[in-house]
């Protein structure tokens, strides 16, 4: 199971930190991903990182405002987003992939930016 939080309302220019908590002993087998879906639109990758955080990759339309981490002793997966702006509103969803081929979704988090 996966949980995200830490979405909210906030300001052009500001910043939000997403998690998303895992369940389960296996957390450190499966890479990580952070996708959003705003309204009206696709859902669409946003960043992604290795199983043991060392291989990070990003969106153009987030790379440089955007660090994906994770910590495997806390099951947890990280987005920190900073110099948010208004297109960057949407529903985030982290999912979780297992080299055998599963992938698990949350049920999202809402991010909305003001301008």
């Amino acid at each position: 199971q996966l949980v995200e939080s830490g979405g909210g309302l906030v300001q052009a220019g500001g910043s939000l930190r997403l998690s998303c908590a895992a369940s389960g002993s296996t957390f450190s087998m499966y890479s990580m991903g952070w996708f959003r879906q705003a309204p009206g639109k696709e859902r669409e990758f946003v960043a992604h990182i290795g199983q043991n955080g060392g291989s990070t990759s990003y969106a153009d339309s987030v790379k440089g405002r955007v660090t994906i981490s994770r910590d495997n002793a806390k099951n947890t997966v990280y987005l920190q987003m900073n110099s948010l702006k208004p297109e960057d509103t949407a529903v985030y969803y982290c999912n979780a992939n297992h080299p055998l081929g599963s992938i698990y979704w949350g049920q999202g988090t809402q991010v909305t930016v003001s301008s």
